[in-house]
């Protein structure tokens, strides 16, 4: 991401760099649709844990052109399903994600055995951090 400072970086770090609900945005036929899902972020990218054939999925298959917001946060990205959740190439994010999702991954909801059990990532292109009266933008 360029024009993205370090002070930027901790911050997006220290706010997102855990379980973290935010809103995603897709659209289809030129229509939005939003929802919260639990995300992780690292070095400009968010990560989440959804099912292959979900919404999100089917319509960032079809524009993978994204939006988000979260707290004092808003931009836009490029979702990329980056597949099986435990396929050997996604070891260290999905490491990672099962740290950050520890409270809630093993309720019932996402099953990591299910081969549509698929991260995705969602690399951001632009946005706007607030964050005690400073801006930055990229």
């Amino acid at each position: 991401m360029k024009n993205w400072c370090q002070k930027a970086e901790q911050i997006m770090a220290e706010r997102f760099g855990k379980d973290t609900v935010i809103a995603l945005a897709t659209a289809e036929g030129g229509i939005p649709f939003v929802r919260y899902v639990n995300a992780y972020y690292e070095d400009g990218a968010f990560y989440l844990i959804t099912h292959a054939h979900s919404n999100k999925m089917r319509q960032i298959a079809h524009g993978s052109a994204v939006a988000i917001a979260g707290e004092w946060f808003t931009a836009h990205g490029k979702g990329r399903n980056l597949g099986y959740f435990g396929k050997q190439e996604n070891g260290p994010i999905a490491q990672k994600l099962k740290k950050a999702f520890a409270g809630w991954l093993g309720n019932g909801h996402s099953d990591l055995s299910d081969q549509n059990t698929v991260i995705l990532c969602i690399a951001l292109t632009d946005g706007l951090l607030l964050s005690h009266g400073t801006r930055y933008e990229f």
